[in-house]
């Protein structure tokens, strides 16, 4: 199975990453711990990456290990960075985990993405928002089918 589609964002990719966490002192039996918790932002963003997403998702997850390549094409009003990579925040691998988790809350991509075993991500410019996926079964390919 090989599914390829984008994403696109009107007003730009959503902003936030898995770094991005609160911390509040809270209390247990008297003894003071921290709690950390996901930003209202972080989050915003994770359910707009799942609510797009679930359009695209497969009738049935991916049983054994997938390839995923994501191509994240920031908005930018300069034409002169058009298409070429994103060298600034937000940092790939931060932002990749809050879509990664995004396409696991569909369901349908894959059981749990642990099951990501090749992960490609790119961070480009562009003049609107958008992001590239293909997803690709690697139990499909080794057994010698199409791509």
């Amino acid at each position: 199975m090989t599914k390829s589609f984008l994403l696109f964002f009107e007003n730009g990719l959503p902003k936030g990453t898995a770094q991005q966490k609160g911390e509040a002192i809270r209390y247990k039996n008297g003894a003071p711990y921290i709690q950390h918790y996901k930003k209202d932002k972080v989050s915003a963003m994770r359910q707009e990456f799942a609510l797009r997403l679930k359009s695209f998702a497969p009738r049935n997850p991916a049983a054994g290990p997938v390839h995923l390549y994501v191509c994240f094409h920031f908005d930018v009003k300069d034409r002169k960075l058009w298409g070429k990579y994103k060298t600034t925040r937000p940092d790939a691998d931060g932002y990749v985990k809050e879509f990664l988790d995004a396409m696991t809350d569909c369901g349908r991509f894959w059981k749990d993405d642990s099951q990501v075993a090749h992960l490609e991500v790119v961070k480009k410019y562009a003049k609107t928002g958008f992001i590239e996926i293909r997803v690709e079964d690697l139990d499909y390919l080794e057994d010698g089918g199409a791509v």
